[in-house]
């Protein structure tokens, strides 16, 4: 026979239970007066922007520094230092005449000078002079095949045959992309950490706050005989349609703002700024797994709260003994 609160009829003390049948449950055990229902679902709500809001960041900035890593890889670079009585020019055309035979290169070419001066011009201004200064010619050799390329000889026939010449593999770069990488990744995770372990708090306390608001109800229950899981269920369920509505209305308001986000990004196309944002992050898009993983944290947060709220609930109920 099920265990319910019975609700006094009008001119009758109560309705009695039928034998062998079951009672008629009048009112829930955790009645939604009975907790701050809406602050809860704003909290919940809060909390998962914040989540899925720094979901989206790191995603966008992970997938960047793998577009930034993955550019810098095909790619190698060999600086020549202009030397006194040395002719630039012929160094550089030897210099890509090299890199050319080597296995796995799909081709080079040198930077012009017009290249090299639109390339300094943010740092030294317009009109600069290049003959003036001791500036040194880069040779691009882009690589087509990273298992055959050997950036170890290249750099060695380089400096054997080119004078002043060195080669730039980019691996300092792509190790502190890396890095920054992984450190955003890693602080990403910390802030969920944060947000989810106040999550559970504020659900801990509304559970503690809807008992003591039912307290004499659920002793009752308790002391005749009422098994602690059912009323844990009655939590469970009314705490899980918080977490579902809270963290659906957090998810999508992350993924709103991410949208508006990019659209006022693009939209500023030439614009101060602008410019050094795309070249930073390229298109600044959501990846698809940045929507999967929003939409995982809305199912994390929902179940997280309907199991916070039971544990609390078994773990009062546990002390009534």
């Amino acid at each position: 026979m099920k265990t319910s609160i019975l609700k006094p009829k009008k001119g009758a003390s109560a309705r009695k239970a039928r034998p062998g049948g079951d009672m008629a449950i009048a009112s829930p055990i955790v009645p939604p007066q009975a907790i701050a229902g809406r602050t809860l679902v704003l909290v919940i709500a809060i909390m998962t922007f914040l989540a899925g809001f720094t979901i989206a960041v790191v995603s966008v900035i992970d997938r960047a520094a793998d577009a930034w890593a993955s550019d810098i890889g095909r790619e190698v670079t060999i600086e020549i230092r202009p030397l006194d009585g040395v002719a630039i020019d012929a160094e550089v055309e030897k210099a890509v005449a090299l890199a050319q035979e080597f296995p796995g290169v799909g081709g080079a070419r040198g930077i012009s000078d017009a290249e090299t001066q639109r390339l300094l011009e943010p740092w030294l201004g317009p009109g600069i002079d290049l003959s003036a200064l001791p500036v040194p010619r880069l040779v691009v050799v882009s690589i087509d095949n990273a298992a055959a390329f050997d950036a170890k000889a290249l750099a060695e026939a380089v400096g054997r045959d080119i004078r002043g010449g060195s080669v730039d593999n980019h691996a300092l770069w792509v190790d502190r992309l890396s890095a920054m990488a992984s450190s955003m990744v890693f602080a990403g995770i910390g802030l969920m950490t944060l947000m989810l372990v106040a999550l559970i708090l504020s659900v801990v306390f509304a559970t503690r706050a809807a008992m003591a608001g039912n307290r004499d109800v659920i002793e009752v229950l308790h002391f005749c005989g009422a098994e602690d899981r059912f009323i844990a269920g009655q939590f469970q369920r009314r705490f899980l349609l918080f977490g579902v509505e809270g963290g659906a209305i957090g998810g999508a308001l992350a993924l709103l703002a991410m949208m508006i986000t990019a659209w006022a990004i693009g939209g500023s196309a030439g614009r101060p700024g602008a410019d050094q944002i795309e070249a930073l992050f390229g298109r600044f898009e959501l990846p698809g797994t940045a929507y999967v993983l929003v939409l995982a944290l809305v199912v994390a947060v929902a179940l997280l709260t309907a199991l916070t709220s039971r544990l609390a609930v078994r773990r009062s109920l546990s002390a009534l003994d």
